[in-house]
């Protein structure tokens, strides 16, 4: 008898594909967003999205997850036409992130519950009216700790993750928290920690923190050269030499997470080129070509890449 083959895909917004198609891929950023904690720097504009998506292709890139969660501004009816029309495969998202960017209204949607439902549907049904099915579920955690919404949105996530193997992506609060995330997804709630990613690692230096993430077994993502006022570029070569030192050089991810217009690179900022246009050579500086292609192209598939119910 001939054992079962496990076929692992990455679901993107044009249908599943097989985790070596990514390409060049950032792990995570935002083509739409809005958020009351960043008034008058709303990502939604279509061009703008369109522009971003082709110069980020002129770079050399193939793929983007966005980590845009539910009631954020995802446009999830435009993300099948942008991917189209730049050849660039997108990874869109369900989830929730922290309390402070919703309306109390909003969030007594779900005060009765609900989460776990909405989740596993905008997974396997499609986001709204789109049909686009999300790819991963993003949560968040609180600064150094876990608050009660923290709680609640992640026990919903790892419920929607065991009813469909999707990967639950988590923002780690200026980089903090991590070990207590992973206590509960993957102590508690019992989600593998390869199904996993971290993060902004990068915005709390903290190598051994670093470290005891990467021993569970969970993804580490660094992102957001965006963030000029955070430890990002200059930092995360030395971390991440650390960590492939360490024997984790499989559980890395980059993202550039443009969350406001005057970061995007068509209004002057350094958007999502500057990924493969900087901060790629700047690393392979650190850790030579082989690891950062690597990096780039293989363990995103990893990460991304499951077994779908």
């Amino acid at each position: 008898m001939k054992e079962k083959q496990t076929v692992r895909r990455v679901r993107t917004v044009l249908g599943d594909i097989d985790p070596a198609g990514l390409g060049a891929c950032d792990a995570h950023d935002h083509l739409f967003l809005r958020s009351p904690q960043l008034p008058g720097q709303e990502l939604d504009s279509a061009d703008a999205a369109a522009a971003e998506r082709a110069a980020f292709r002129a770079a050399g890139g193939r793929s983007v997850v966005q980590w845009t969660p539910h009631g954020m501004g995802r446009c999830a009816g435009r993300l099948t036409e942008l991917s189209r029309a730049t050849g660039v495969h997108l990874v869109a998202a369900t989830g929730l992130h922290q309390a402070a960017h919703y309306t109390p209204e909003f969030l007594d949607r779900f005060r009765a519950g609900g989460l776990t439902d909405l989740f596993i549907r905008e997974l396997t049904e499609g986001i709204g009216e789109s049909g686009v099915r999300a790819g991963l579920i993003k949560v968040a955690g609180g600064f150094h700790g876990l608050d009660g919404h923290a709680r609640r949105t992640m026990a919903a996530a790892a419920e929607a993750h065991h009813a469909t193997g999707a990967p639950i992506a988590v923002h780690l609060e200026l980089g903090t928290g991590a070990l207590d995330v992973l206590d509960l997804l993957c102590g508690a709630l019992a989600v593998p920690p390869h199904r996993v990613i971290l993060g902004h690692l990068n915005r709390a230096p903290d190598l051994t923190g670093q470290l005891q993430a990467a021993e569970s077994g969970a993804h580490l993502a660094f992102d957001g050269p965006s963030r000029s006022h955070h430890a990002t570029d200059w930092r995360m070569p030395d971390a991440v030499r650390s960590l492939a030192e360490a024997g984790f050089g499989d559980r890395l991810l980059l993202g550039g997470d443009t969350t406001t217009a005057a970061a995007q690179s068509v209004d002057g900022g350094p958007g999502m080129p500057y990924l493969l246009r900087r901060v790629r050579p700047r690393l392979a500086l650190a850790v030579g070509d082989e690891l950062v292609e690597r990096i780039l192209t293989v363990n995103p598939g990893r990460a991304f890449g499951v077994e779908w119910a």
